[in-house]
């Protein structure tokens, strides 16, 4: 997908006030092209956007383009960046889930072979999905969920982010959201027990999140 394709859809970010002063500072520097200032934003949010990218994808060198890429379209934006309107972390976690989407919807036409399995290589943030002995055959479940379920899954336990920055990550309303982290939840609960890494005794671990 074209680059101004993906840009068009995730427009600029829609919230009361910046969610980073600090970053939308840096970011202003960024659209002057300094390079010193696009270097301590890869360095702040490549890490984290690497590992958005692996909880979605599991493919570490599709996680590390996604990264790359989701940082490039930053270093592009130039003037369309609204300081006022959006901060910037929200924005470049949408970049990536958005990107992420489209490497998922492609990986549909070149194969219809399930996600592999593979062992996590990025840090656990999630501590409720018990030990990390579990933690690739856990990211295989969430590897079968449907895709925006799969990306609310990844911001909402493994990010573990509020659900109101989730839906603000996906552009999404915020009860649009919660209706959806309730059927991703609600799924990847039945894959879990159906691969037996949980039990009815342990179900209660997915409660709500606010």
């Amino acid at each position: 997908m074209a680059h101004g394709a993906t840009r068009s859809r995730i427009g600029p970010l829609k919230i009361d006030r910046p969610a980073d002063p600090e970053g939308d500072a840096l970011v202003a520097r960024v659209v002057a092209g300094d390079r010193a200032a696009f270097s301590v934003l890869v360095q702040r949010f490549g890490p984290i956007l690497h590992r958005i990218a692996y909880r979605m994808l599991a493919d570490g060198g599709d996680a590390e383009d996604v990264a790359q890429d989701a940082m490039l379209r930053l270093w592009t934006l130039g003037d369309r960046w609204q300081s006022e309107r959006a901060g910037v972390a929200p924005w470049l976690k949408r970049v990536t889930i958005n990107l992420c989407f489209d490497r998922l919807r492609r990986r549909k036409f070149t194969s219809d072979a399930p996600a592999p399995e593979r062992t996590d290589e990025t840090p656990a943030a999630d501590e409720a999905l018990h030990s990390r002995r579990l933690q690739a055959a856990t990211l295989a479940c969430v590897q079968g969920l449907a895709e925006r379920q799969r990306a609310a899954i990844v911001l909402t336990y493994y990010e573990e982010m509020p659900n109101a920055s989730a839906a603000a990550a996906m552009d999404m309303q915020i009860k649009a959201f919660e209706s959806l982290v309730h059927r991703a939840r609600q799924a990847l609960r039945d894959a879990l027990l159906a691969s037996g890494l949980i039990d009815q005794a342990r179900d209660g671990t997915w409660g709500e999140r606010s």
